[in-house]
């Protein structure tokens, strides 16, 4: 449902097909990191229009465990569990902007965006 969410949104904005797939890869993986590390959570994303630029932004919050250090991990190839460890720092190449904040105990935000050209 994320990726339907997030596809049907990118092509509303008249995204390229390259930066919907990339916005959609992002938001899966973070969809997945919320239901596998934070069990389960929230995602919205909605449209935005700002300083005259369109885009898609996508929020997914959960109240997992948090993320002690999140410099590590941001960092490629590490990982608290089995994956491969580029789901966050992938997800951070793929979009425009990525903000991340995280509390231990409390859980975590990622918020994106992917802007139109």
């Amino acid at each position: 449902m994320a990726r339907q969410m997030v596809r049907a949104l990118a092509q509303e904005c008249r995204l390229s097909l390259v930066e919907q797939t990339k916005l959609v890869t992002a938001a899966s993986e973070l969809a997945r990191n919320a239901l596998i590390y934070g069990g389960g959570g929230t995602m919205t994303a909605t449209l935005v229009n700002e300083r005259g630029r369109r885009g898609v932004r996508v929020v997914f919050v959960d109240h997992g465990p948090g993320i002690p250090d999140i410099d590590l991990a941001l960092t490629d190839g590490w990982t608290s569990g089995k994956g491969m460890g580029l789901g966050l720092s992938g997800s951070k190449r793929l979009v425009d902007d990525f903000l991340l904040d995280s509390v231990v105990g409390r859980g975590t935000t990622v918020t994106i965006a992917k802007w139109a050209r």
